[in-house]
């Protein structure tokens, strides 16, 4: 079977500093992440060396402020230099998302002088973040969290545990959400957690279906002593800070699905280009070449999605409608896609030698990660039809 090499996705980009960024990730992600990407997730390795690369290469701070040590790069160009990491390894793609999210708090609410000290070193000196929202008990209903933080002194206490956190045991430093007051998203404050902090554990990793490099993990804080320094924003405010970074978050899920699908893409193409069966190739029958086109068509329409809400991100305009629509309709495609590549593929797409079964099994996660889809859903219908009326009795 003849190979059929994928085609660079053709994107509109707004500089040459842009293109070149694009060029680097790429070549990173050819050369460094998808030759060993199978063989490593299988064995569920986590490619810390590859993190170290992305962030000696500016790649892991792109969408900051360059005083810190990021790229001042815009989110429609940050975004789609994710997606080309997560085409190479699922793994590698949401874990700089992740990342991003965790520096976000920091980058946004942070003081003058917390930036200064803190964030150089998590944009660009090779340090690695974890994102601490989710609990045991409290996943969509992020507001009932029951980790709390009770302040001593100068410092406050943090006592809890909390769950699904990608890096969870391995990052070095936490944002975390504990509660310090009230019931409900009023009472919750943001704090930056050293990742060697007395008192931080990480659990053994979950035993997951896909994306086995990646280490999801509950974090557990036993009497976690942190001096009010490191709290981010005001106390009470964290719910709000956590949803701020969620919106953006969900736009680099939305990017790492489209790099996963034009992936699963790319490998159903050659193969049905190559795949000989009644004397042609079978991309020739018509039913193949319309699973490829609606294949295709779908990854464009995502692509286009969430580029146009990061632009709306970038001009300082309200983009949480557009970002969950991004996240459901990207992350369907993606689950929709990895499943057409595995048909296109037949026998072969079930078996390991091919890498559109791990495709299919990563693809899952990213309809569930930072709000599941019908979580995005309701914040869509609510930005359409208001909030929900709320009945008693």
């Amino acid at each position: 079977m003849p190979d059929r090499a994928p085609q660079p996705v053709d994107r509109q980009l707004p500089t040459d500093e842009a293109r070149d960024l694009i060029s680097l990730a790429r070549d990173i992600a050819q050369r460094e992440i998808a030759p060993r990407a199978a063989e490593e997730e299988d064995a569920g390795h986590f490619p810390r060396e590859i993190f170290t690369l992305l962030s000696r290469s500016g790649l892991l701070g792109l969408p900051y402020d360059s005083e810190y040590g990021g790229g001042d790069q815009p989110y429609e160009v940050y975004l789609q230099v994710l997606e080309e990491l997560a085409a190479a390894r699922l793994t590698v793609g949401l874990g700089v998302s992740v990342h991003s999210l965790s520096c976000h708090a920091l980058a946004n609410y942070g003081t003058k002088q917390q930036q200064v000290e803190h964030l150089p070193a998590m944009l660009g000196g090779g340090l690695l973040g974890a994102y601490c929202l989710s609990e045991p008990s409290s996943g969509s209903d992020a507001a009932s969290l029951r980790t709390k933080a009770v302040r001593d002194g100068e410092d406050w206490v943090i006592d809890g545990t909390k769950a699904w956190i990608t890096h969870g045991g391995i990052a070095d430093f936490y944002t975390v959400m504990a509660r310090t007051g009230e019931e409900g998203a009023r009472g919750i404050s943001a704090f930056l957690v050293p990742g060697d902090a007395a008192g931080l554990t990480g659990a053994a990793p979950e035993k997951k279906m896909g994306m086995k490099g990646s280490p999801t993990a509950q974090v557990h804080f036993d009497g976690v002593r942190v001096p009010d320094e490191r709290r981010l924003g005001e106390e009470g405010q964290g719910f709000a800070i956590a949803l701020s970074a969620l919106d953006s978050g969900r736009l680099g899920i939305a990017a790492c699905a489209i790099g996963l699908a034009q992936a699963a893409l790319d490998e159903a193409l050659a193969y049905a280009t190559g795949r000989q069966q009644f004397g042609r190739p079978i991309s020739d029958f018509q039913g193949l070449r319309f699973m490829l086109a609606d294949m295709a068509t779908q990854i464009e329409a995502g692509r286009a999605l969430y580029l146009a809400a990061a632009r709306l991100r970038d001009a300082g305009r309200p983009f949480a409608k557009q970002a969950a629509m991004a996240k459901l309709h990207c992350t369907d495609t993606a689950m929709k896609a990895t499943i057409d590549a595995v048909q296109v593929l037949g026998g072969y797409g079930y078996t390991a030698d091919f890498p559109v079964e791990r495709y299919m099994r990563e693809a899952k996660v990213l309809q569930i990660v930072e709000g599941t889809n019908q979580i995005q859903r309701m914040v869509i219908a609510r930005h359409l039809a208001g909030p929900e009326a709320h009945r008693t009795g």
